[in-house]
């Protein structure tokens, strides 16, 4: 049985790109007593192709030590962290947008738990 045409040129454009990236922003304000949880959930995802960008919204409690630690720790270069002056939840989601590389973009707060299989349940249904 042949496949649709949608799902024919889907196959083809996906064949083109390879997998599909997904960016996992973790804004962060004074969360260094949650943060790593936080990263540990996206650490544990199932779904392989993720970048991780942690961005420090002017804290002062030591979130961004804490942020700088991970990035150190994780020599895959998935995670990055980005540090700006306190603007707000809003403004440190669009700095890490604006820095993402991925085709879809997870948002994940510094204090969330995630599911490991949320990203692959993310990507499949982005798909269907």
């Amino acid at each position: 049985m042949l496949p649709n045409s949608r799902d024919f040129s889907l196959t083809r454009a996906l064949d083109k790109i390879g997998p599909l990236q997904v960016s996992v922003i973790i804004p962060c304000y004074n969360q260094v007593q949650f943060l790593q949880e936080a990263v540990d959930s996206v650490l544990a995802q199932t779904y392989p192709h993720w970048e991780c960008i942690l961005v420090n919204d002017g804290s002062t409690d030591g979130t961004l030590d804490l942020a700088a630690a991970i990035v150190a720790a994780n020599s895959d270069r998935r995670f990055s962290v980005i540090n700006q002056l306190n603007q707000g939840l809003s403004s440190a989601r669009n700095a890490g947008i604006r820095a993402s590389q991925g085709h879809f973009i997870h948002t994940h707060d510094s204090g969330d738990m995630s599911d490991p299989r949320v990203i692959d349940t993310l990507v499949a249904r982005m798909l269907s």
